[in-house]
């Protein structure tokens, strides 16, 4: 998952990655809110947790530059500010949810996740395709009820299949999630993720395949069950 923070306050920015990076978010970080839009606009993050107290232009500004811009990114607006007109303000602006400071690590976590949940739609933390069972939560894979082994990156890739089951995924759109866009390597190397994937969830699914190639496009999700009933009639 990635993460985008605009935070003005180095050593909060520098806590916030720290407790997120060891929840396994991807984060990245910028101080500047003009810097902060122009990112939002530019790469797909899956939540931005915006600070509203920021030097070159205010939080409610980033926000609404976001929304006009058509940006549907879930916000999360962190903030020392805690009155009730503020919260209502950021809400009526287009954030997702306000937190303030000081926040509960373990409530930030879990409102970032039921949030990003939601914009995905899905309500529940878990999503089933055939014997897959990904935990979005805990970040970790089974396959009818055991537990599958998975590098950070082939989590990243089913991940964003799962959340996308039957949608076809281009590489570049990979690489977005996986890297956010900085220090992105060769698209190859997506093909490399996919290959290794693929052999696990076939290993540990008795050869059933998930991921199908969409020559020239990308790759798709699949419930292999489902495939030989649409084959078959």
């Amino acid at each position: 998952m990635r993460v985008l923070l605009i935070e003005d306050d180095s050593s909060m920015a520098r806590g916030i990655e720290l407790m997120l990076s060891a929840e396994g978010l991807n984060v990245y970080t910028t101080d500047l809110g003009e810097e902060g839009v122009d990112l939002g606009k530019l790469y797909d993050y899956d939540i931005i947790i915006l600070d509203l107290g920021l030097p070159d232009m205010s939080g409610y500004d980033v926000l609404k530059k976001l929304r006009t811009a058509k940006v549907g990114t879930p916000i999360l607006i962190l903030s020392g500010m805690s009155e009730p007109d503020d919260k209502v303000k950021g809400l009526g602006f287009g954030a997702d949810d306000y937190l303030t400071k000081p926040f509960n690590k373990d409530e930030l976590v879990a409102r970032i996740h039921a949030i990003v949940r939601r914009s995905k739609g899905h309500a529940q933390s878990t999503i089933q395709t055939g014997k897959l069972t990904v935990n979005l939560d805990s970040k970790s894979v089974e396959v009818s009820g055991q537990r599958l082994h998975l590098t950070g990156k082939e989590y990243g890739m089913l991940e964003l299949l799962s959340l996308r089951k039957g949608t076809t995924l281009t590489k570049e759109m990979f690489l977005n999630h996986l890297y956010g866009g900085m220090d992105e390597p060769e698209l190859k190397i997506i093909d490399v993720f996919v290959c290794k994937l693929r052999k696990k969830l076939a290993a540990a699914t008795a050869g059933d395949n998930y991921i199908e190639t969409v020559w020239g496009r990308g790759y798709v999700l699949r419930d292999p069950e489902e495939n030989l009933q649409a084959r078959a009639s």
